[in-house]
């Protein structure tokens, strides 16, 4: 089974926000398998955006429904259905 398939974009990430906070938050909307949040390569500091991991479609569904606009450290949360990568050229 392709584990992306229930996979959101989130934006608006606090640097003060951590995977595990992330994953507690988004826990509200159903089980969360994985949360990532981006970190910029050189200084390890977040890139302020991140993804999160859904066990199924409705946890998906109602964290994009429920939890878009909401705040967490401060911050609004914008959250998407996550886009596969373009192929870099």
């Amino acid at each position: 089974m392709d584990n992306n398939q229930f996979k959101v974009f989130v934006g608006g990430i606090s640097w003060d926000t951590t995977e595990e906070s992330l994953k507690e938050f988004m826990s509200e909307a159903g089980e969360v398998v994985e949360a990532k949040i981006i970190k910029d390569k050189f200084s390890g500091r977040s890139k302020g955006f991140g993804f999160v991991t859904f066990a199924d479609e409705a946890g998906m569904k109602k964290a994009i429904d429920e939890l878009n606009g909401k705040e967490l450290d401060g911050r609004q949360l914008k959250i998407a259905e996550a886009q596969p990568p373009k192929p870099r050229e």
